[in-house]
């Protein structure tokens, strides 16, 4: 990738790109933990509908592995949760973050039902829902309207690549075109859109990566997370894993590629990860993966030596039509 040089690196709270830590920060005044929950639901993917068994990194949390204990009521969950977080955080206001499965996925009497007594909760300053794309009907959108004009509602959907091979060899079982019409009718009623994207997925390079945050980065999304690919055990990638017709990214590599990506964000675009911290219990590989502090460490320290912030080449991301 071509650099150019910058006279001053642009800075945000200190740091070379926005955080969501810094969004809050400017936006609530203050920094707000997310409370993990579980609305008891599954995924299209899981009971036949479009597939089963998920994708083929998702454990059978359904990426809610820290979410709280689903037998619990929600009032018993959100206490469990806050205690789970208490020992970093002694605030008086959280996020309240569906997690585990697909969480538009039942009726829109039950997601009410469930919804709205907990964004209507004066500890609760933000709902923020994990969905696919193919689970957002007209009904649904319209509550999740009306929830948005109590509080601010986030729908965080699992994209993950725009590659249909990756995407198909990974099972995800719904196409771009879908998560195009799911992030153009959440913008249009108001509704904060943050995407999920992994790196490292098999097959894809280097330049499949970039194209992939690029095209979130122009499809109107608010905000990304960027997630290393993790092979956790128990899941259908961890068989492939072993048997070795799966890899994972080096440390060096995706110090690399998760640099190269925050430059070309544009940087009213908030990060809401840089990388993940799987279940260590579970997690397979790669095991450098599992000291999250050294990592985000090592990131800002490249960030730096590269000479690299947020935005500084999105201009040249843009396309031709819009560059000035």
């Amino acid at each position: 990738m071509t650099q150019r040089l910058a006279a001053a690196p642009r800075l945000w709270n200190g740091r070379r790109y926005y955080s969501l830590d810094c969004y809050l920060k400017q936006t609530f005044g203050e920094k707000l933990y997310k409370l993990s929950l579980n609305g008891g639901m599954t995924c299209p993917n899981r009971d036949g509908t479009v597939g089963v068994g998920g994708c083929i990194f998702c454990s059978e949390g359904g990426s809610g592995d820290f979410a709280a204990d689903v037998r619990l009521s929600m009032d018993e969950q959100i206490q469990q949760a806050k205690q789970i977080v208490s020992r970093k955080f002694s605030g008086d206001r959280y996020i309240a973050y569906f997690q585990a499965f697909t969480n538009t996925y039942a009726s829109v009497d039950y997601l009410e039902r469930l919804f709205l007594p907990v964004i209507q909760r004066d500890d609760i300053a933000v709902l923020s829902i994990a969905t696919r794309p193919d689970c957002l009907e007209d009904d649904k959108l319209r509550l999740l309207k009306r929830l948005n004009r109590l509080k601010p509602v986030w729908v965080e959907l699992g994209l993950q690549t725009i590659h249909p091979s990756t995407a198909e060899w990974i099972r995800r079982g719904y196409s771009l075109t879908c998560y195009d019409k799911a992030v153009r009718q959440l913008r249009e009623i108001g509704v904060t859109v943050i995407v999920h994207t992994i790196l490292g997925l098999p097959q894809e390079t280097h330049e499949d990566m970039l194209q992939t945050a690029a095209y979130v980065a122009q499809s109107g999304a608010d905000g990304i997370k960027l997630q290393l690919l993790h092979i956790l055990e128990g899941t259908p990638l961890a068989e492939q894993y072993r048997s070795g017709t799966v890899t994972v990214m080096t440390e060096e590599d995706y110090l690399t590629a998760v640099t190269d990506i925050v430059s070309i964000l544009p940087p009213e675009m908030v990060i809401h990860r840089l990388t993940g911290d799987g279940d260590r219990q579970k997690l397979l590989a790669p095991r450098w993966s599992g000291d999250k502090r050294h990592v985000l460490n090592a990131i800002h320290q490249r960030l730096k030596a590269r000479n690299l912030y947020q935005g500084i080449h999105w201009h040249e991301n843009l396309p031709k039509s819009l560059q000035n």
